[in-house]
């Protein structure tokens, strides 16, 4: 027991000593949360919006002061005619525009341009949006926000309404009624980056023993060869725990995402996910001659299809049906459905049963054919 805890201490100095290896495991975590969290989002905030003002009355004119009191528009301009609302859209000066529906015909009222993506929208009779359809998932964001608010009753304090997606009429929305991103994507960024920190440095350690010719020098000490993975394991699993704690402090503490649902559970699951991620790594490091090939395989496996395939950025019931059967051994695509079961929805261990035998299965199956395989090689 003495010699195992003398590797592990061992190689923890080796990392602590490694400037490039602190930096990698706490200084991308630090930077991926605070640019998935306030740069890289999909809310909608100060939307250029102009309003065409040739037939307002009073209640149009309520409206426009509704919008202009929101967080999620401005107004940026006011034309007399909605041709003048068009160019500015065209000329990308605005983002959306408010057209007063009295007098526009009904076969206009919903129609697309074939040369822009200048889309309009039909709002229940009072008001026609008009907007830039570029990029079509935020023209139907703008939509829907504006819809939202224009359909609510007039009142609030000075004119200032709840969110209109969490007050609008019909809908209510549960757990993230204000849509902010930082909901989705911080379990998303748990799942990423506890995964190639795990795996990638993991193979990177090992691969580097056997690429300096030292890993003869350990297999013919006095201790297991199975000890020695341990021993080189356990310090990535202590860091990987800290890790985990400052995500979940920022997320808490700078993102404002709430963690709903228990803590303990939260942290067993992860510590799964970790020795899943610590198993990947292991075989990475049978495959892998070098550290460069070890870095390559890891991004190639485990980054692309983490961010493209786990239902990170997009829904994985939208993807063709081969996607999906392939987004199924995807590891981090379970993990990321607790965390936001357990985080954001506050749901007992019950609800996430089967992700965390799926996780556990994987983990089992990983770390069985990694320290078969690795015995074997030597």
């Amino acid at each position: 027991m003495k010699q195992f805890i003398s590797f592990v201490i061992k190689e923890a100095r080796h990392i602590l000593r490694d400037r490039r290896t602190m930096l990698i495991l706490f200084g991308m975590p630090i930077v991926l949360m605070l640019l998935f969290g306030f740069a890289i989002t999909n809310d909608v905030r100060n939307v250029r919006t102009v309003v065409v003002t040739s037939q307002l009355d009073s209640r149009t004119q309520s409206d426009v002061e509704r919008i202009a009191a929101s967080e999620y528009f401005t107004i940026i301009a006011a034309v007399p005619t909605s041709h003048e609302a068009e160019r500015m859209i065209r000329n990308q000066q605005a983002d959306m525009a408010l057209i007063p529906a009295t007098g526009v015909r009904r076969q206009e009222s919903e129609y697309r341009s074939q040369d822009t993506g200048v889309r309009r929208q039909a709002t229940g009779g009072k008001w026609q949006i008009m907007v830039d359809g570029s990029d079509p998932n935020m023209a139907q964001q703008w939509s829907t926000y504006a819809q939202a608010i224009l359909s609510q009753p007039v009142g609030g304090k000075n004119g200032i309404l709840p969110s209109p997606i969490a007050g609008g009429q019909g809908v209510r929305l549960l757990y993230n009624p204000q849509m902010r991103s930082a909901y989705n994507f911080v379990p998303a960024i748990m799942g990423m980056l506890l995964l190639l920190i795990c795996a990638m440095m993991t193979s990177v350690s090992i691969v580097r023993e056997k690429e300096r010719h030292t890993m003869e020098v350990l297999l013919v000490s006095p201790v297991q060869p199975l000890m020695i993975i341990v021993a080189k394991a356990v310090p990535y699993l202590l860091q990987a725990f800290l890790v985990l704690i400052v995500i979940l402090t920022m997320s808490y503490t700078v993102l404002q995402v709430p963690l709903a649902g228990s803590l303990f559970w939260i942290i067993v699951v992860s510590l799964i996910y970790i020795l899943l991620a610590l198993s990947l790594g292991l075989l990475i490091s049978n495959v892998a001659k070098t550290q460069f090939v070890a870095l390559l395989v890891s991004a190639m496996v485990l980054l692309l299809p983490t961010v493209m395939l786990s239902g990170m950025l997009f829904p994985v019931e939208s993807m063709p049906e081969v996607l999906q059967w392939i987004a199924a051994i995807i590891p981090p695509r379970y993990y990321i459905q607790a965390m936001r079961k357990l985080m954001i929805m506050g749901v007992g261990i019950e609800q996430i049963i089967p992700e965390v035998l799926i996780l556990s299965g994987m983990t089992l199956l990983l770390l069985g054919v990694s320290l078969k395989k690795f015995k074997v090689r030597l």
